[in-house]
């Protein structure tokens, strides 16, 4: 470990032992699980992971989250949250994601007031920051401590550290709730949820890692990484995705031709368009007409 990275680890430790007893909200990615093992080492028992089941959480993610926490014996809790029965969440538009983790936090400090919990953490680091995450917000808002953040600690630094301590998570693609699967503009229900989710469990049995099912309604775009897309651009793939997600309820069925993009769905927000500036490896979002301006995206 170079000298910035332990001198990092020390500090995340150091501000992990200062919040006393602290619920880390866990999703299982890269991030929050390593901040939930580090809490562990930091404070032992004066930590609980908090993970938050809706039908906006996909199954294949609940039990791979609690699978990774039984390993390194860490304490977790299931809580139920309610966002799908927010109107505000469920129509759908840029802020979902402020709603959701709005309803998130208000339900972990309700935990941590009733169990004796003196704080909330959870897992933004430096590369989130001037992301477009509408949650981030709602962090704010409730008071949310970003100790990785806080630590200086990038996306990188973390698949690093991981891989030191032997986290099987280090090299996990990077996901998001099945709700940023869904067209903006378009209402989040179970029942798309539920197409989304099974559509992506059956690319996952058909081998593929990497991977998005984007729901435009009738239209089911299937976004591959690029290192798979050759697999996936075959005449057998061909009947078997159509035959998968005309199943599931699609009248049309498409495989992008620019692969997997992290916050592809960014582009369909009014006024925006997706670019990719030089020396960038993820897409940003910039208005209609120029890039002068640009914001970046969420990464989904």
């Amino acid at each position: 470990m170079n000298k910035d990275l332990d001198s990092k680890q020390k500090r995340l430790l150091e501000i992990l032992s200062n919040l006393g007893r602290t619920l880390v909200a866990y999703s299982g990615g890269v991030d929050s699980a390593y901040l939930a093992y580090i809490a562990h080492q930091a404070v032992g028992e004066n930590m609980l992971a908090v993970i938050a089941d809706s039908p906006s959480l996909a199954r294949t993610h609940l039990q791979d989250a609690t699978a990774f926490a039984e390993e390194q014996h860490i304490p977790l809790k299931v809580i139920q949250t309610a966002e799908m029965e927010k109107p505000d969440y469920a129509r759908n538009d840029s802020s979902r994601c402020f709603h959701c983790k709005d309803e998130l936090f208000q339900v972990m400090g309700e935990f941590a007031r009733e169990h004796g919990f003196a704080a909330i953490a959870y897992g933004v680091n430096v590369d989130d920051q001037g992301d477009f995450r509408p949650g981030q917000r709602a962090a704010a808002q409730h008071q949310v401590a970003a100790p990785l953040l806080e630590a200086g600690l990038t996306k990188a630094e973390i698949r690093q550290l991981c891989h030191m301590a032997g986290l099987r998570v280090w090299d996990k693609p990077a996901s998001a709730c099945l709700s940023s699967r869904i067209e903006y503009g378009r209402p989040v229900t179970r029942e798309a949820l539920q197409a989304v989710e099974q559509g992506e469990d059956a690319l996952r049995e058909l081998g593929f890692r990497q991977f998005r099912v984007r729901h435009h309604g009738e239209i089911a775009r299937i976004e591959i990484a690029t290192d798979e897309l050759p697999r996936a651009l075959t005449a057998e793939m061909f009947q078997a995705f159509t035959r998968i997600f005309k199943a599931l309820g699609f009248t049309y069925v498409t495989v992008d031709t620019e692969g997997f993009r992290s916050g592809s769905m960014n582009a369909s927000r009014p006024g925006q368009r997706l670019v990719k500036l030089p020396g960038q490896s993820h897409f940003k979002i910039a208005p209609v007409g120029g890039i002068g301006n640009h914001r970046p995206i969420r990464r989904v």
